[in-house]
């Protein structure tokens, strides 16, 4: 195990990684108290547990950590051991920086080459799920150690490559934390986050391998459990949420169709209208007239 650490604005080795804060492999040989104060950054932090049994705190849960378990912190989240120290023990870790990650975003940055609709899952799966350990990650283990590899040795196009296993990393992770969801225990639990995160955000069109990404399961089986689960398929699901959101806004007098249409996920008011007279019997400005005397 090669200790080392890299910090950005000290360290050659991050030159031309602005986005990675730090990153680096320590080892702990003794406990030094108030060595693992509470804190909350607005930065990714990701640690991979390498030796020792570890008792840390993130927003408030308690995770018992042994070697191989890693630890993914979103920005802002706290941090903190529930000794108020580091244990003896190793560990690897690296601090990086993106964009934004909201309820509707996730944007890493310029350095990233995940498409829109990646971007949109991962973020969508790291805000829904409370888990922030997944158990035994070798995987995450492995390339976290080929990343500060690269960083070390700077091979040929170590800067791409250094960049490809920091996505390759969020990857991994991100399909660990949806396994340890396991929709299939509790699909009525799962599918009203899901139907929370569908209401929250009707204009976006969703696909439904972004609906199934965000649970955490393959299409298939997706389109399956939400058949099964509601009686529609997923797509005309969303419709019916669509058009009982646009029922609430066409009874609010003055608000205008076309911005109900967009808002509620349609890509045009003639395809509002078409898809409204068909679930309704109306079209919407028949159903306003009818139910506000607006026209």
């Amino acid at each position: 195990m090669n200790l080392f650490e890299l910090q950005q604005g000290s360290s050659r080795e991050l030159q031309l990684f602005p986005h990675i804060v730090s990153t680096g492999c320590k080892k702990n040989n003794a406990i030094h108290l108030e060595s693992f104060r509470e804190t909350a950054v607005d930065f990714f932090r990701i640690y991979n547990i390498i030796d020792g049994k570890h008792e840390w705190r993130v927003n408030e849960e308690n995770l018992h950590l042994y070697p191989g378990d890693t630890v993914l912190v979103l920005p802002g989240r706290k941090l903190s051991s529930s000794k108020g120290f580091l244990e003896i023990g190793a560990l690897a870790w690296i601090h990086f920086k993106i964009e934004s990650l909201n309820r509707t975003k996730f944007v890493p940055g310029k350095w990233s080459s995940l498409n829109e609709s990646e971007c949109y899952t991962i973020g969508s799966i790291l805000l829904l799920n409370k888990s922030v350990a997944p158990s035994k990650t070798c995987e995450a283990s492995r390339i976290l150690a080929s990343l500060q590899n690269e960083l070390l040795n700077q091979g040929i196009a170590f800067h791409t490559r250094v960049n490809q296993l920091l996505d390759e990393l969020l990857v991994v992770i991100t399909r660990e934390l949806a396994k340890e969801a396991n929709p299939g225990r509790d699909f009525s639990k799962i599918f009203f986050q899901l139907e929370q995160k569908l209401r929250d955000n009707l204009a976006r069109q969703w696909s439904v391998e972004e609906m199934a990404a965000t649970v955490g399961m393959g299409t298939t089986l997706f389109n399956v459990r939400v058949k099964s689960y509601t009686g529609f398929t997923p797509t005309n699901y969303l419709i019916n949420l669509r058009i009982a959101e646009a029922i609430k806004l066409l009874r609010k007098p003055g608000l205008n169709l076309t911005d109900i249409a967009l808002d509620t996920g349609f890509c045009s008011s003639q395809h509002f209208s078409t898809t409204f007279k068909k679930l309704t019997g109306y079209t919407p400005s028949e159903f306003r007239k009818r139910n506000t005397g607006d026209t």
